[in-house]
Formats: C-alpha cells, structure tokens, sequence
C-alpha cells in the first residue's frame, strides 16, 4: 500500500499588492497559553490566560488569584502591541497606559498614564551620533518644575532634575543622578550615584571564580561576595556583610540540565534549608520536561528546629 502523502497547511500569504491581507483571512484561531502557579506558603494559586492575536501583531492577557476557598482576588487583564499597551486592575477600576512610537527615524515619543491617579509622563528620546548615544528629556504630568534630561552612552547614563527640598516645600534643586561601567583588569567596575549615596562594585569572573567586592558611601557599608565553580555540575556561592557581620552560604549541585538540589544558610534570619529544582530555575515553564517547574524546599529555624517546615512551589503550563 503506498504511504499516504502529508498535506500541507495553509500559511498567511502576502496579496499581490504586498499588503498581507489575503493572508490574513487564512490565519488559524489564535493559540492560548495558560499557566498556573501554586506556592504552598501562602497556599494561593495564580493563573494566567494569554494568547497572541493579528499574528503575533498584539498580545491579550488575564490574570488573577484565588486562595483555597475559591475566592478570587487582584484580576488584571494586559492588551500589548507594537505601539501601546493597557494594563487595567478591575478591583481598583484604574488602568495604566503606554504608548511609543517614532515619530522621524532616530527620535521616539514615550508617554505613560495613570488614569485613575492622573499622573502620567512623557518623554522625547533622540539618538546621538548612532544608537549607542541617547538624549532623553522626560516630564511628569502635571508638570512640576523642568523636565529631567538624560544622556546615554555605552559606559553608562547620567541625568539632571529638578527635585523639592524637604525643609522648604517651593524650594526645587538640581539633582545629579547615573550609573559608568569600566572594564578593568579583567572585570567590570561600576559606580552608582543617587540621592547623595555612591555605590561601588567590581565584579571579576572567569571560568571557576567570580569576586565581587562593594561599598556603599557615605555610610562605608563593605560586603564581598565569592563563588567558585568545582565542575559543570558543583558551585559554593559565600557572601559576608562587614558592617553587620552577617554572612550567607550556597551550595547548588545539577543532576542534570533540567533537576537541581540547592542548600544553604542565611546568618541575618538564622536559617538553613534545602531544595530540589525540576526544570530550570531562571527559565520558563515552557523549556521544561512537561511544561512543569517544580520546586521543593525544606527550611530549618536554628533557633526553633521543632518548627521546620516542607514547601513547594509548582508551575505548569498548557498550550491550548
């Protein structure tokens, strides 16, 4: 008997005219994503209903909670597309919106607005000498004061605005605020300017050690953080806190891509524990086996052994 022959599946074709819209009536039902969470420390469930609409031109998503009674609290519902997004609270009756879009190549429009608060912001953004250089000039709605500006470059950003005195309400200063990264001795430095305080780290890595050293000035907050990978599979991560002499231990071993067994302890809570990954910790439910994240976790009250508790924490995922 000969093998029967595949058929083939109608895909969304371009018009003659290059327009799409031949194409368009032959789009399939859009497919919906839904994806359901449970942690068992607060024994509350979170669902969430999305599916792509105008292929893949705009994206519909439902959210909300529910506690084991039933009860369902905090629905939200999100509608994103290429040039603007709401994202409207039911309870609250309050949405946010946001829109941008270019109005001539190199120079962006962005505004946001808080519709039950009305508050928003605006902002202009133009590339300078490329895309690796920004100016942005950004202004609160109601307008207080003069817009902030930005400027943008590839070690960082520094911005310049206006802002109260809190001893004298009608009296507005300049604010200096920004971020610079520099490579140095095979690491990167970072220095972070807000609000009159410095923050510094630098962060060395290479294939079995990362030293991450930092302070906080004025107040001389020290911290260094070290880990070291002994294989593909084992890494002892050790972070102490100079200024209040607290200190922090992890120990991750992979079993395999896709299960993992993590242990440590935290000095500032006094705390040990233990868990068991299955799927990837940072990834998405998606890349995992079933479409499920699970995770275990034991902790242990150093004080209180008696009062050890089991937790978990499950993801799952279906495509409808």
């Amino acid at each position: 008997m000969a093998e029967a022959k595949p058929q083939l599946q109608p895909v969304a074709t371009a018009d003659a005219n290059g327009g799409g819209f031949g194409g368009f009536f032959q789009l399939g039902r859009p497919k919906l994503r839904v994806t359901s969470e449970y942690n068992s420390e607060s024994s509350v469930f979170l669902h969430k209903a999305s599916c792509k609409l105008l292929d893949n031109l705009a994206k519909f998503k439902l959210s909300f909670r529910n506690n084991s009674k039933g009860q369902v609290s905090e629905p939200q519902i999100t509608f994103t597309s290429k040039f603007f997004s709401l994202h409207y609270d039911v309870e609250e009756n309050d949405a946010l919106l946001k829109t941008w879009f270019e109005i001539v190549p190199g120079f962006q429009f962005k505004a946001t607005q808080q519709v039950k608060a009305q508050q928003g912001e605006v902002a202009m953004v133009a590339d300078l000498a490329g895309p690796a250089y920004k100016f942005e000039l950004s202004s609160t709605l109601p307008s207080i004061g003069m817009p902030r500006a930005t400027f943008k470059f590839p070690l960082g950003e520094v911005s310049l605005e206006e802002k109260d005195e809190e001893e004298e309400e009608h009296k507005r200063t300049l604010s200096m605020s920004g971020i610079l990264r520099s490579h140095i001795l095979n690491g990167v430095c970072t220095a972070q300017y807000n609000e009159e305080k410095l923050d510094l780290r630098y962060a060395f890595k290479d294939e079995q050690m990362t030293f991450i050293p930092s302070i906080s000035l004025p107040s001389n907050a020290f911290s260094c953080a070290f880990k070291r990978r002994f294989n593909s599979a084992d890494k002892l991560s050790y972070c102490y806190y100079f200024d209040s002499n607290n200190w922090s231990v992890v120990y991750k071993h992979m079993v395999a891509k896709d299960y993992k067994l993590k242990a440590g302890y935290d000095s500032q809570v006094r705390l040990g524990w233990a868990s068991v990954w299955v799927g990837d910790e940072k990834g998405k439910a998606k890349t995992a086996p079933m479409k499920m994240k699970v995770q275990l976790m034991l902790q242990i009250p150093q004080d209180d052994i008696k009062s050890s508790a089991l937790m978990f924490h499950v993801k799952k995922r279906w495509d409808i």
